[in-house]
Order: C-alpha cells, then structure tokens, then sequence
C-alpha cells in the first residue's frame, strides 16, 4: 500500500474519530449548558428536530446572513479546514481525506434533516441518534459513518429499547 494510500485512510478514520467526539463532548457535552456557544445543538437543532419529526428547516436553504444551526455548523466546519490547512503541504492526502469527510459531513446531516425518509435508509445510526431518547441513549454520536460508534460501542439500535 503506497504512503498516499495510508495518508489518505488515516484521514478517514482521524476525521470519524473527531466527528465523534466532537459531536459527543463538545455538541452534547459543552453544548448541555445553555451559557455556551455549542448549546444551539441541543437548544435549536435538537429541540427543533423533535417538533418536526426530524426535519430542521434551518437547513432548507444556504442563507450565510442567518445566525441559525446551519450557518453555526459551517462556521465551525470552517474552522476546522483552517485548523487542518497547514497540514496539507505536510500531509497532502491525510488533509484531503479530512476535507472530502467534512464536505459528506455537511452533504450528509443537511439532507438528512431535509429528507427523514432518506436518513431513515441511508444514515440509520444518525436517524436513530434524533430518535432515541437522548438521556438514556448516549449514542450514535457519528453522522458520515458509524465506524467509531461501533469501535467504541456506542452505535445503539432501536431494539435496544431505547426509543
């Protein structure tokens, strides 16, 4: 396997790894006290969710002057393109990786919260994060893939009785 090649998978597993804890410490963690920046996950995005059966209507167009959860999530995801950007002269195809993950990232959540339907078939741990309960759940913490919720055994499923 050339060097490109393991760059480029490690960069796959190093931005799944983040985008779960991320989502786990900072959204849902840092994010639980309404003081913090980070609680408009659980205040807007969350509380938003649950009233429309997933849908966050906050996503239905790309409006940069609007302060809502989507423009939150791109300012955010744009921090961490320049938090990386060094990397890339360095670690050309690592970087590379962790941008292709950031752009699915967004591709991603912002359909599944367009379309429940289609979040339902195809990002079923992220549908089922909305679902569940989220005190006693304390999962599915990825939404591109679930590769570290189920390292880490955090991927919980509706027959767990959760929801």
């Amino acid at each position: 396997m050339s060097l490109l090649a393991i760059q480029f998978l490690s960069g796959l597993l190093y931005a799944n790894a983040g985008e779960w804890l991320m989502h786990k410490y900072i959204l849902h963690g840092l994010g639980g006290n309404p003081q913090s920046f980070w609680a408009y996950h659980l205040q807007e995005h969350h509380a938003v969710c649950a009233k429309h059966a997933m849908v966050d209507p906050g996503y239905q167009s790309v409006c940069l002057t609007t302060w809502n959860t989507q423009s939150k999530e791109l300012a955010v995801l744009t921090g961490i393109v320049l938090l990386h950007l060094p990397l890339f002269f360095l670690l050309p195809a690592l970087t590379s990786a962790i941008y292709l993950s950031l752009a699915l990232y967004y591709y991603k959540h912002r359909k599944a919260h367009l379309d429940p339907v289609w979040a339902k078939r195809h990002l079923r741990w992220h549908y089922d994060h909305h679902l569940c309960n989220q005190l006693a759940c304390g999962g599915n913490w990825c939404v591109t893939w679930p590769w570290f919720d189920h390292l880490l055994g955090t991927r919980k499923y509706p027959e767990d009785g959760l929801y």
